[in-house]
């Protein structure tokens, strides 16, 4: 037997093993041991993710890896994955917030994202349902160029159905940097809003209570689902397939022709696409 192809197949055992999944469970506190809800935990380099629970728990299978732990209100955590874990506590701190940033000058108020060109709803929109069940980490927003300093006052998008029980989502703002993109949340506290179960369009406007001022730049206005009534979501998916809701555990908003991006899972990458959700970010711009 040829010695390459020989050394292949004795370290080939080796190379699956290193492979397989372990389960790692556990709990996220702040430095006060109070529970951090809805962290981003994962490993973004294997596109693998997933969010805690409101009371900071969490359960994740991945390969023998760095697991990271991303909440916009505290320094991400690393924890170091050699095999299967439970009980796992995480401490994280919180984030030095930079001091208070103040633009002089006058003011006009005007939409920095308007949502664009309408999709026909009898050609789809867009859901934020995965195969499989998943739901919690899929993101979806748009895209908006800032030329002079900006103040969101308002952030509005609509959802045409929810049939995701206990459905929270989280508004994300990002700026997106350098080639090949990263993108920096500029959050300093999470924007949480409950989206009722409805088979009818529901219209949101939220205002932020954290000034948000945006320099010149690029940046990504998402919407994220991070909690769902997880014993509701097992039930639906234990019920066979033929007596489930057609629409079970899907939320649907309408689509526009504008660039955007999407992931799948928390921690994912993020994909350029070519139309949004409709979201529409108001507020001031410095002249």
């Amino acid at each position: 037997m040829n010695t390459k192809l020989l050394l292949a197949f004795l370290l080939l055992p080796a190379c699956v093993h290193a492979q397989e999944r372990v389960s790692v469970r556990g709990r996220i506190i702040d430095e006060k041991g109070n529970a951090v809800e809805y962290v981003q935990v994962g490993v973004p380099k294997r596109q693998i993710g997933t969010i805690s629970s409101v009371d900071g728990h969490f359960e994740i299978s991945i390969p023998p890896d760095t697991l990271e732990f991303f909440h916009v209100s505290y320094k991400t955590a690393f924890y170091p994955v050699t095999g299967a874990a439970k009980d796992v506590v995480v401490v994280l701190h919180e984030q030095e917030l930079p001091p208070a940033v103040s633009v002089g000058g006058n003011t006009k108020e005007k939409y920095l994202i308007r949502p664009g060109v309408k999709v026909s709803e009898r050609i789809g929109g867009a859901d934020f349902y995965r195969p499989g069940g998943g739901v919690k980490g899929t993101e979806l927003g748009c895209i908006a160029n800032v030329r002079k300093p900006f103040l969101i006052k308002d952030i509005q998008f609509t959802i045409l159905d929810n049939y995701i029980p206990g459905c929270v989502a989280s508004i994300n703002v990002y700026r997106v940097e350098g080639n090949p993109e990263t993108f920096v949340n500029v959050l300093h506290k999470p924007i949480y809003i409950d989206i009722k179960e409805s088979d009818s369009r529901q219209d949101y406007s939220v205002q932020p209570a954290e000034t948000i001022l945006l320099e010149p730049g690029k940046y990504f206005v998402a919407l994220q689902v991070v909690a769902t009534d997880d014993e509701a979501v097992r039930r639906i998916l234990e019920t066979p397939e033929s007596e489930r809701h057609p629409k079970a555990l899907h939320m649907s908003t309408a689509l526009y022709l504008k660039s955007s991006y999407e992931r799948y899972s928390a921690m994912g990458k993020m994909i350029n696409i070519p139309v949004n959700i409709g979201v529409a970010v108001k507020g001031l711009e410095y002249q």
